[in-house]
């Protein structure tokens, strides 16, 4: 006599103890043998530098995209209010990161200068060295880290905590240290860095960017920057050139 199935809270049909291991038998003999796997694994082959190159292209676009849908522009605009405020108190913002995200600091900084929000680099591990004295009770601090957890770093807003400074933190993680001391938090976060080992920083320095050349837009928009203000900060050049009309 065939045993009544019941019917689970999915609407599918339960298995009883007694028909368990029957019911395993086939999952279990299809297993490869570690063996095999090994086999497979060490006998794969490597990609292309070509075929990783398209790999990565695709990939980058595909994370921005990803991105665009989990970055919050209300975090950007809060970002943005938070630095036009300290601004109007005769406050100054002040870029810092490590490793990598030092070059994106010192570009960040650079971005938000030209386009009429008066930036500085402030060197993270000299911050507890003395440059410090740059930041004053008034001033916003970027800091920049994708994992959050970056020590020097996190001594270094410390150090910037105790002197009433606010903090934008832009990562990747939002559950990290870094995330919790700021007062706002832009997510720049990234689930491949492309490459062979999806170790280096890549695709995570697009997304950190990314997010901030975002506030530079914010910001360039609130203080309604002109084509004549723009090319007062930038006379020689190409830029200075297509500011001018020429």
């Amino acid at each position: 006599m065939a045993t009544m199935q019941k019917p689970n809270r999915f609407g599918e049909a339960s298995v009883e103890p007694s028909d368990l291991s029957a019911a395993l038998e086939p999952a279990v003999a299809e297993t490869p043998s570690p063996d095999l796997m090994k086999e497979a694994t060490v006998t794969q082959p490597r990609k292309s530098p070509i075929e990783e190159i398209e790999q990565f292209f695709d990939l980058a676009i595909d994370e921005l995209v990803a991105l665009r849908t989990r970055a919050e522009t209300d975090a950007i605009e809060r970002a943005a209010d938070l630095i036009l405020e300290s601004e109007a108190r005769g406050g100054r913002v002040h870029v810092t990161g490590i490793g990598k995200s030092e070059h994106i600091a010192r570009y960040v900084a650079a971005l938000l200068s030209s386009t009429g929000t008066p930036a500085y680099f402030l060197h993270a591990t000299e911050c507890v060295h003395g440059s410090v004295g740059q930041v004053c009770a008034d001033d916003i601090t970027i800091a920049i880290s994708n994992s959050g957890t970056t020590p020097e770093l996190l001594h270094a807003l410390d150090v910037l905590r105790a002197s009433a400074t606010k903090v934008i933190a832009v990562t990747g993680d939002v559950n990290s240290t870094l995330a919790r001391m700021a007062d706002v938090l832009l997510y720049a976060g990234v689930e491949n860095e492309g490459g062979a080992l999806n170790i280096v920083p890549r695709a995570s320095i697009l997304a950190k960017v990314y997010v901030l050349c975002a506030l530079s837009v914010a910001l360039e928009a609130h203080k309604e920057l002109t084509r004549e203000q723009y090319a007062r900060w930038h006379p020689g050049g190409a830029l200075g050139r297509l500011a001018r009309g020429e």
